[in-house]
């Protein structure tokens, strides 16, 4: 066969452990993520509190570790005041970031029991736009402290004798960025960031701070952003944060496909950012990174465009994706194994109806897109230490990106299982790629199963008539012999192949 891909992986040869928190998601108060989507009263599926059980299913399905909230663009204008207490007498607000009206019918403390139920932690997001260090402190102290002052004890009057208890806050979101409402230099933001981090740090020590790194890799200011924010607030958080979307405008899949090899530089300069401030306050710290907001995105971009403003939830951002949407989502999740060491945190945005992999209609059914699958297949699988892949691939150039390789692959080493699982894409269009994996530290292994996403039209989606239009089967070909295992990746594919060790 003209095509063959080899990787040898090695039980010492460690990247990183995963941080579970790695598979986070984001609920952001936009379009039906919240209203249509997590929440909504009268559905014959809701619950007491107006949670669609059917979305929760499918969330336990894709174990989903932590959920970033409420924002996103939204939190740069969020009085979370007004989201508490009784629901009569919360106040409707002009929503600018989208140009919506949010009713705040759907609140903070709403949030925190649907987590709950979700079997997932908070990350909270703070309103660094509008506001600043005095609204960070209260609601973290309406949040966590127990008892015996005014925000503490109105969360009690609220029906929550004890804490939250929630441990991880984002400084703001997207600050570097024109369209946020409360923009600011990077020195503007990174006092701000700093001061908020100490006076949060000092009303509960226990909380892990994430300070806003650049939108995208392609604004202006990247990195010296990250440089000067860092100089600020190096010393006061433990994680610097990442955001970055692509989309297929052009119709060229084969550049499409290699954006991930740019998410990986992305996450490489940044690392070198961080080092480089390390060494600069000759600090031993070592500053990790939380790419919390990553997806496609674009499918929508147009509908979004020509929408009516300040209407309530309306559709928004509800990308359809398709079969090539899922192979390159399964390289960016790749790409964030391959980065364990550093990215210790990632939403992939959002979680519901908006740029997501769960949908859902109105007093309807719900359904998962494409994306559902690698996001779900990683996240169940990808749990232990990710090692180091030494590939060999026959490589191809695009019309942006030269020497992409066909093959994009990582193994997951789970020693409390006993299992190797690889994770493998074949970005070939129209050719089977031999793929043989050389697992010599291993000894003797048996497979226990290869699962195979394919479909002849890249364009494919799945919709609520049809839901299993694009869904992954287990019948792959990986054959095991001792401990090298060999398989033939079908064109355009999605791979998940699983042994015991």
């Amino acid at each position: 066969m003209a095509n063959k891909a080899t990787m040898i992986v090695d039980k010492d040869f460690v990247i990183g452990d995963i941080d579970a928190r790695i598979y986070g998601s984001f609920i952001e108060h936009l379009g039906r993520a919240v209203y249509g989507g997590i929440y909504e009263p009268g559905h014959p599926q809701s619950d007491e509190n107006g949670f669609r059980e059917d979305v929760l299913e499918l969330i336990n399905e894709l174990k989903v570790p932590i959920v970033r909230y409420p924002g996103g663009n939204f939190v740069s204008g969020y009085n979370w005041e007004d989201s508490v207490g009784p629901k009569s007498e919360r106040k409707h607000r002009l929503e600018l970031a989208w140009r919506t009206i949010e009713t705040n019918e759907f609140g903070f403390n709403e949030f925190v029991d649907w987590a709950k139920k979700a079997n997932t932690e908070v990350m909270m997001a703070i309103n660094l736009g509008t506001r600043g260090m005095d609204a960070a402190r209260n609601i973290l102290e309406y949040s966590n402290h127990p008892s015996g002052t005014y925000w503490s004890d109105l969360r009690r009057e609220h029906g929550y004798e004890q804490p939250h208890g929630i441990k991880t806050w984002c400084l703001g979101n997207e600050m570097d960025g024109p369209w946020q409402i409360g923009h600011k230099t990077a020195h503007e933001y990174g006092r701000l960031a700093q001061e908020s981090a100490k006076v949060m740090k000092w009303v509960d020590p226990t909380i892990e701070l994430v300070a806003c790194g650049s939108s995208n890799i392609v604004m202006p200011t990247f990195p010296e952003w990250e440089a000067t924010v860092l100089d600020h607030t190096y010393d006061h958080v433990e994680y610097l944060s990442m955001h970055q979307y692509y989309g297929n405008r052009e119709d060229d899949t084969p550049t499409f496909l290699a954006r991930s090899l740019e998410m990986d530089d992305f996450i490489r300069t940044l690392i070198a950012t961080c080092d480089y401030v390390k060494a600069k306050k000759r600090s031993k710290k070592k500053m990790m990174l939380s790419f919390d907001e990553w997806n496609v995105w674009y499918h929508s971009n147009e509908v979004d465009s020509k929408m009516d403003p300040w209407s309530i939830a309306p559709p928004q951002l509800e990308d359809v994706y398709n079969h090539e949407d899922a192979l390159l989502v399964g390289c960016m999740l790749i790409s964030l194994l391959k980065h364990a060491d550093r990215v210790k945190m990632a939403c992939i945005a959002q979680l519901v109806n908006v740029i997501a992999p769960i949908m859902t209609s109105k007093m309807g059914g719900t359904w998962r897109q494409t994306i559902f699958y690698p996001y779900m297949h990683t996240s169940v699988y990808g749990r232990g230490k990710a090692l180091v892949p030494l590939i060999n691939s026959p490589k191809y150039d695009s019309k942006e990106i030269t020497d992409v390789p066909y093959l994009e692959s990582v193994a997951v080493h789970n020693e409390e299982l006993g299992e190797v699982t690889i994770f493998a894409v074949n970005r070939h269009l129209e050719s089977e790629l031999l793929f043989e994996i050389d697992l010599r530290s291993f000894g003797s292994c048996t497979l226990i199963g290869h699962t195979v996403m394919e479909c002849d039209d890249l364009k494919a989606a799945n919709t609520e008539q049809q839901p299993d239009r694009v869904k992954p089967h287990n019948n792959g070909n990986a054959v095991v012999d001792g401990a090298k295992v060999t398989a033939s990746l079908v064109k355009a594919s999605w791979n998940v192949i699983r042994l015991k060790v």
